[in-house]
């Protein structure tokens, strides 16, 4: 947790928009870039708290040297704003892994979740209803869709991720007994998509309410499902 603050601290809150811009123009001959990971290397070091681990610090500022260097000579965008977090972040558990957690810690820890039934349940949950549930819900109603003219004129993909996101905190509400914050959820979504009736005609929102009631109530259902199935487990 330390090396994550550290990280996410120096990447973010002590890197000024000019040393990006920087980077992004003038790529490993720009100043900033190594101004930036000499910050990282501090704080790392910081986070330590340990001289013995000098060589964590130097590794994760080499590593970060590389993967800024890498992502200035890509394209901007989500894609590559991720790849950059999700490779800075492998790096520190990777590190993590191999010099400060105890080795039979690691082991031990691989069981627990490969026997765990909690685990797999959850994970197989969520997949459901971020995956497989959506398409499912699409083919339900792509009859509807294209009565309705809602393959026209919306943002691209945007409501497939609108029906992923609420689906995910649906079951997790619904998972954590929040009952009250999955009403609040449901009335939020019917207000902002239903507040301009006068330009949506009737096929449009009988659609939109279709969509909604049959997706909050499949993802209820897993939650429901999860719920039962890991109240009758007694495995870990």
């Amino acid at each position: 947790m330390r090396l994550l603050l550290a990280h996410l601290i120096g990447d973010f809150m002590l890197q000024p928009n000019r040393w990006i811009t920087a980077k992004n123009e003038h790529k490993h001959r720009a100043p900033q870039m190594y101004y930036h990971v000499l910050v990282i290397g501090a704080l790392t070091m910081l986070a330590l708290w340990n001289w013995q681990y000098w060589y964590i610090a130097l590794l994760v500022t080499a590593s970060h040297l590389a993967i800024d260097i890498w992502k200035s000579h890509r394209p901007g965008g989500f894609i590559y704003f991720v790849a950059d977090q999700l490779l800075h972040i492998g790096v520190l558990v990777a590190l993590w892994l191999l010099f400060l957690v105890k080795g039979s810690t690691l082991p031990g820890l691989a069981l627990h979740y490969f026997n765990s039934v909690r685990f797999w349940v959850m994970l197989l949950a969520y997949y459901l209803v971020s995956g497989p549930l959506g398409i499912a819900i699409g083919l339900a109603t792509q009859k509807w869709q294209i009565e309705a003219g809602m393959d026209k004129g919306g943002l691209e993909k945007a409501g497939l991720w609108i029906g992923r996101c609420e689906r995910v905190l649906i079951l997790t509400f619904v998972i954590a007994g929040q009952y009250t914050a999955l009403g609040f959820l449901m009335a939020s979504k019917s207000i902002l998509r239903l507040s301009d009736p006068e330009d949506r005609p009737q096929k449009k929102t009988e659609y939109i309410l279709v969509g909604t009631l049959i997706s909050f109530a499949s993802a209820a259902l897993v939650g429901f499902v999860v719920n039962y199935v890991l109240g009758k487990s007694v495995s870990p």
